[in-house]
């Protein structure tokens, strides 16, 4: 690979519910510069009303104050606006699903910013546990290296891992080592401590963490889910909301990449 420049890449992980959308999006710009980003990642799939899809409006929203990519995992395949939304050309989901399945799990953008055009291309893959949460037209198809390995060769690239496996995000990190900037988890909305770049170069974040309001389940309201846990049927549970009260947090990482791997990951708060 010829030598390129050190590009900054601002990985956000899961925005949860309309609020977070426009608490994220007022402050993003300020983001991008502070860290000199050239590129912004947002993972979107929890944007919309319910917390449990994505809406057009979310998506707009952030893409006009910065980001470059919106992304989903498992909830990227529901909700009314869902193929409203996965036609848009910067939105991402799941790679590994039926090649029938509306959208794309991958996208190439040239980072005009930087100075010398270089390009970097962003790849969304899930496990078979997240997806099955997913509708069924949506489950799992092909396994998540099988999938990276089906792609033409390209440039840096940043795979985000959407999974509920913990072993699962680890070890698709290693086995990517080298070969891929970075693997970063996302998807049980917890962030993990360590952030680890592997010995040949890709950062690994097993859970990038949630950007909602912290006193909640998940950015979720807990009420449902306390009544559920003490025995109320599901049937009988109010519809579930995104948490709209209290103190919202940006689960975020910093990496610098440069020749394809990655020098440094830090974590933006």
């Amino acid at each position: 690979m010829a030598n390129c420049a050190l590009m900054r890449a601002l990985f956000v992980g899961d925005v949860v519910g309309p609020r977070a959308v426009a608490w994220l999006a007022e402050r993003l710009p300020a983001l991008r510069g502070e860290h000199r980003a050239d590129l912004v990642v947002v993972d979107a799939e929890n944007c919309a009303a319910d917390g449990a899809s994505m809406s057009v409006a979310g998506v707009e929203t952030l893409l006009a104050a910065g980001a470059d990519v919106v992304t989903g995992g498992n909830h990227a395949f529901e909700g009314s606006e869902m193929q409203a939304v996965l036609d848009h050309p910067r939105v991402l989901r799941p790679l590994n699903v039926g090649e029938d399945v509306p959208g794309r799990g991958a996208l190439t953008l040239a980072l005009d910013g930087n100075g010398n055009g270089e390009e970097v291309r962003v790849v969304v893959l899930a496990d078979r546990l997240a997806l099955a949460d997913a509708p069924p037209f949506a489950h799992m198809t092909l396994a998540p290296y099988a999938a990276w390995a089906a792609l033409p060769a390209g440039p840096s690239t940043i795979v985000e891992m959407h999974a509920l496996s913990v072993a699962t995000k680890q070890a698709l990190a290693y086995a990517l080592d080298g070969e891929v900037a970075a693997v970063l988890g996302t998807h049980t909305h917890e962030p993990t401590i360590a952030l680890r770049v592997l010995p040949r170069g890709t950062a690994l974040v097993t859970e990038v963490g949630m950007t909602g309001v912290r006193e909640s389940l998940q950015g979720m309201d807990p009420q449902a889910f306390v009544r559920h846990a003490r025995g109320l049927p599901a049937s009988e549970l109010a519809p579930v909301r995104p948490a709209e009260d209290g103190e919202i947090v940006l689960g975020a990482v910093l990496l610098e990449i440069e020749d394809g791997v990655t020098r440094t990951v830090t974590r933006v708060r």
